[in-house]
């Protein structure tokens, strides 16, 4: 209840305030004497949608007073991860649709980098190589299972026939909402969850290496906030040696279009100011500006061969 229209009038032992057109006297604080007063405002009838915000607020409120709601969450992502498999994570912009120049590039740069083990195990059959070369990126594909670039290489890993998984959240630029629905994903192949900090577990533990037979990477795509975010979460994780500590995990952020070089300028004066050391950020991971470059990174850190002729096999294998 609040008096932000009332006026208040001193009448001696009284005051008398004015709300919303009706007048209510109180007693002055001074007197020692018992004293009841009535209100009687006129009634209110409830705005429908401000009744509903409040339930959801408190809704809200009440899930996060209690830590084993986002434990169950956070158990649910595991168990998906254990189900379909560690791989590359993609990380980036739900607001580049189908129509953005990187949209393209991503779907490519998805697709590419799936195909890439099949191609490497065809020439490498008759070797007993092909054992290794087969998990170089013939994994899973994660993201956040929303649109724009997560969309992206989401499609390209279904267009090379690898599976993929995700990890949904709601209100994707405002596009997807948080119900549990995908447009084509199966349902048993992501998660919503309700909070960010269960999906970012997910995002992380869907790239840790716990054998040296996994082959996984982080690929940051251009993005907003939420890339931002979760790219420097991943990235002071590795830093911290939280990940990658005896398994490495390459981290790769692409370029396009020269998308994140002020951040790299700006990241480049933080060793000037002595909040980096020299030399740090560049061993953390590896920036890329385009998509073969990306893929020649992971096959070399993978110790495996791939060239510009890979690639043409590669399209010759769509």
């Amino acid at each position: 209840m609040g008096f932000s229209s009332a006026a208040a009038v001193s009448l001696g032992s009284h005051t008398l305030f004015t709300c919303h057109g009706r007048a209510v006297k109180f007693l002055s604080c001074n007197t020692k004497e018992r004293h009841t007063s009535n209100f009687q405002f006129s009634k209110v009838k409830p705005h429908p949608s401000r009744k509903l915000s409040c339930k959801l607020e408190i809704e809200e409120f009440e899930q996060r007073t209690s830590p084993n709601e986002v434990k169950k969450e956070v158990e649910r992502c595991y168990e998906l991860i254990h189900r379909l498999g560690r791989g590359v994570v993609y990380l980036g912009s739900s607001r580049m649709g189908s129509l953005h120049p990187h949209y393209k590039q991503t779907l490519e740069l998805g697709r590419e980098a799936s195909l890439l083990a099949s191609l490497l195990i065809f020439r490498e059959k008759n070797k007993h190589m092909h054992i290794l070369v087969a998990n170089l990126l013939d994994c899973t594909s994660w993201s956040g299972a929303g649109p724009g670039l997560m969309d992206a290489a989401t499609q390209g890993a279904l267009q090379a026939g690898k599976p993929v998984g995700g990890f949904k959240i709601g209100k994707e630029a405002g596009e997807w909402t948080a119900t549990n629905f995908h447009p084509y994903l199966p349902s048993d192949t992501y998660l919503t969850c309700k909070f960010f900090s269960a999906r970012k577990h997910g995002l992380v533990d869907a790239v840790v290496r716990s054998s040296s037979s996994d082959r996984t990477a982080v690929v940051a795509l251009p993005g907003g906030i939420g890339t931002l975010d979760e790219i420097f979460e991943i990235l002071a994780l590795i830093q911290l040696e939280r990940i990658g500590s005896e398994l490495p995990v390459p981290f790769i952020l692409m370029n396009y279009d020269s998308f994140y070089s002020k951040l790299l300028d700006f990241l480049d004066d933080c060793e000037g100011w002595g909040t980096l050391s020299k030399g740090e950020l560049s061993s953390l991971w590896k920036v890329c500006d385009n998509n073969s470059k990306a893929l020649a990174y992971l096959a070399e850190f993978y110790d495996l061969s791939y060239s510009g002729r890979d690639r043409h096999e590669v399209g010759l294998m769509k």
